[in-house]
């Protein structure tokens, strides 16, 4: 949530106040980069909470994702959950998968959105691996050796930095995760790490008077988010980069150039 507080200067040319937190209800009119940030929240995650009927169960480093967002998760066929699987295969929305996504830093009002999937539970077929690349064929042998569940989306809501907004199901499939934004923690570990005096210089940008604490909280491969930290409350602002970023090694280049 970001609280911009009163007779707060103009942002420069190119520095993008971040909107308000969530809202309270309603749903929101979708947008492309939604299905994008759905697939991002996912693949980004490493814990999720699984919902069958009454029953809940948090699982943790116990999900992959397909390139069509087919989620598999990794449960015990003979625990209790794995038992509830079986018994709500082949159900539409039989299944419900909620994953929160956090900041990555230690910083205040950590919740940047929420992700809830309702799908149809079937046991995961081993040909899906032929269509898979080799970073998901990792991420599927990274997975606890257990029975696999192949979860396919029958709704996706988004609940961002607005209303709700129910992701469209084409989009969802064929999107592909932001490449920077899904290694963020750890490029902006790095930043922290090795590059404050470019984090002293980008913050600037958003506090010229050097009166908050700065800190990066958010990045993907358009743009990098700093946080505005005083005691009263927090101001988040996204400076957008001139032109996508791809790799992780045209940051230092993205970086250069919003400072210039």
């Amino acid at each position: 949530m970001a609280l911009h507080p009163a007779g707060r200067p103009a942002p420069a040319a190119g520095v993008v106040p971040v909107a308000a937190g969530p809202s309270a209800g309603g749903t929101g009119t979708p947008t492309p980069h939604d299905a994008v940030a759905a697939r991002c929240v996912l693949t980004a995650a490493s814990s999720l909470r699984l919902t069958l009927g009454d029953t809940t169960a948090d699982l943790l480093s116990a999900h992959a994702v397909l390139p069509d967002g087919t989620v598999v998760l990794a449960v015990d066929a003979m625990s209790r959950t794995g038992g509830l699987l079986v018994a709500a295969r082949g159900h539409t929305g039989a299944v419900r998968l909620d994953v929160t996504h956090l900041a990555p830093v230690a910083v205040r009002s950590r919740v940047r959105a929420r992700l809830r999937i309702l799908g149809t539970a079937r046991r995961f077929d081993p040909a899906a691996l032929d269509s898979c690349d080799p970073a998901t064929v990792m991420s599927l042998l990274d997975l606890p050796p257990v029975a696999l569940w192949a979860i396919a989306p029958d709704e996706v809501v988004l609940d961002r930095t607005a209303d709700p907004v129910s992701v469209d199901l084409g989009a969802y499939r064929a999107a592909r995760p932001d490449p920077i934004a899904v290694d963020e923690a750890a490029h902006l570990a790095h930043l922290t790490r090795c590059h404050r005096d470019v984090l002293d210089r980008l913050g600037t940008l958003v506090d010229p008077a050097a009166s908050a604490r700065v800190v990066p909280v958010a990045l993907d491969a358009e743009g990098i988010v700093l946080r505005a930290e005083r005691p009263d409350g927090h101001t988040d602002t996204r400076l957008p980069f001139a032109r996508p970023v791809t790799a992780g090694a045209g940051l230092a280049e993205a970086l250069r150039t919003l400072l210039a």
